[in-house]
């Protein structure tokens, strides 16, 4: 049998939505900075995809801390 703070949802080590957005924030502005100093088109292309992509999971992060009932 499982102790009950086994089954907690949110365990005190994992980050909260907030941190997680930040980080996402931080990222997407790392790799924009990355995208324009590029010496390649490619190396260019791979940061502005990656910089999407954080910018894609913090909006996702964005609507899960507006809704934080609904499964996602």
């Amino acid at each position: 049998m499982r102790d009950a703070s086994a089954q907690s949802p949110m365990d005190d080590d994992e980050p909260t939505t907030e941190t997680l957005r930040i980080e996402q924030d931080k990222r997407e502005q790392a790799e924009r900075e990355r995208e324009q100093q590029s010496a390649t088109a490619a190396e260019a292309h791979a940061a502005g995809r990656r910089a999407d992509k954080a910018a894609y999971l913090r909006e996702k992060l964005d609507e899960q801390a507006e809704h934080p009932d609904e499964p996602g």
